[in-house]
C-alpha cells in the first residue's frame, strides 16, 4: 500500500480532499497485520468500553456491515479467510470466530487492521451508532456515540463555517466508496492514543524532535452499506526523523506547518512543539537547497 501523505504538497487548507476508492483497496493486509491485530486483541480485553461502543438498536445495521466485510475478505483474500455457516476462519492468525459470539462490528474489527465507525441517517444528519476504534488519535468513541457528524467534528477549528454544509451534502448523496487522508503528530508511537492531560515527559527541541515525535497518517474510507455509511480509519505511524529523511516530505511538512493557523496547530497537538519542529525540518531541508 502506498502511504498517502497529505502534507506532501506543502499547501495547507481545510477541505474534505476526497477521491473515488478503488474497491480492491477497501481493506488491505500488510506486514503489520499480525502486530495490529494482536494489539486490538489486547485492547479489547483491557479497554473494551473505550474501544468498542454501540447503540442497543444497531444490531441489524452492524450485521449488514459485517456481511459486507466478510464477503469482501473472502473474495479478495480467499487464501486467508474462509466462511462457514456459523463461523469465520482467519488463516493468518489461526483464529476461528463464532459468527454469533459477539457484536457484529466487533467481530469485523477483529479481522481487519482498520478501525470502523458505522453511521446511520437521521433528521439530525448521520449519527454514529457503533464503533470499533482501537487506534484513536486523542478521542474517545464513547463520547461520540449517538452524535451527528456535525457534533462529532465540532472541535475541528473552522469546521462549522467552512465544511459542515458540504460534508452534510456529501453524506446525503454518497453513492460510491470514497477515500481521503488525514494526519497529526504525537509524542508517542502507540497506536492507542486516548485523550490525555499529561504534559510531554521531556522537553522537545530541534535537536531531539526527530526521535521523540511521530507522524500519524490516517487513510480514511467512506462506503455506503444499505442506508448507512461505514467510515474506516487505517493508521500508519512514522518517526519524524523518517519524514525528515525524505526531502519532498520534509519540505512539504515544513511549508504546511508555516501556513497552518494557530488554532489548527493546537487541535493537532502541534502548537507546543511547532517552533522546534520547524527548525528541525528547516535544517533537514537546508542542505538540499
Amino acid at each position: 500500500m502506498k502511504i498517502p501523505f497529505p502534507f506532501a504538497s506543502g499547501q495547507w487548507r481545510l477541505h474534505m480532499g476526497l477521491a473515488p476508492l478503488d474497491l480492491a483497496e477497501w481493506f488491505l493486509i500488510d506486514e503489520n497485520y499480525h502486530a495490529h491485530l494482536a494489539e486490538k486483541r489486547r485492547l479489547l480485553v483491557e479497554y473494551y468500553p473505550e474501544v468498542f461502543v454501540a447503540l442497543p438498536d444497531s444490531e441489524t445495521e452492524q450485521q449488514l456491515t459485517l456481511d459486507a466485510i466478510l464477503k469482501y475478505l473472502i473474495h479478495q483474500f480467499p487464501e486467508h479467510f474462509r466462511c462457514h455457516r456459523h463461523s469465520i476462519e482467519n488463516h493468518l492468525t489461526g483464529e476461528v470466530f463464532d459468527l454469533d459470539a459477539m457484536p457484529p462490528l466487533e467481530l469485523a474489527g477483529r479481522l481487519v487492521q482498520e478501525d470502523l465507525c458505522l453511521l446511520r441517517p437521521s433528521e439530525r444528519g448521520f449519527l454514529l451508532i457503533a464503533a470499533s476504534v482501537c487506534f484513536p488519535s486523542r478521542w474517545r468513541p464513547s463520547e461520540k456515540l449517538g452524535l451527528p457528524v456535525a457534533m462529532i467534528h465540532a472541535p475541528v477549528p473552522g469546521y462549522q463555517k467552512q465544511l459542515e454544509g458540504s460534508v452534510n451534502r456529501f453524506f446525503d448523496r454518497l453513492n460510491q466508496p470514497m477515500w481521503r487522508a488525514n494526519w497529526s503528530m504525537a509524542d508517542s508511537p502507540a497506536l492507542f492514543l486516548p485523550p490525555t492531560d499529561r504534559p510531554t515527559a521531556f522537553e522537545i527541541d530541534s535537536a531531539n524532535a526527530g526521535d521523540h515525535l511521530w507522524v500519524r497518517i490516517e487513510r480514511q474510507t467512506l462506503s455506503p452499506i444499505a442506508n448507512n455509511i461505514l467510515f474506516t480509519i487505517r493508521t500508519s505511524i512514522f518517526p519524524l526523523s523518517s519524514i525528515a529523511a525524505q526531502a519532498d516530505l520534509a519540505a512539504g511538512l515544513l511549508e504546511t506547518l508555516r501556513q497552518m493557523p494557530p488554532e489548527m496547530q493546537q487541535y493537532k497537538s502541534l502548537q507546543a512543539h511547532r517552533d522546534a519542529i520547524i527548525e528541525y525540518l528547516f535544517y533537514a531541508v537546508a542542505p538540499l537547497n
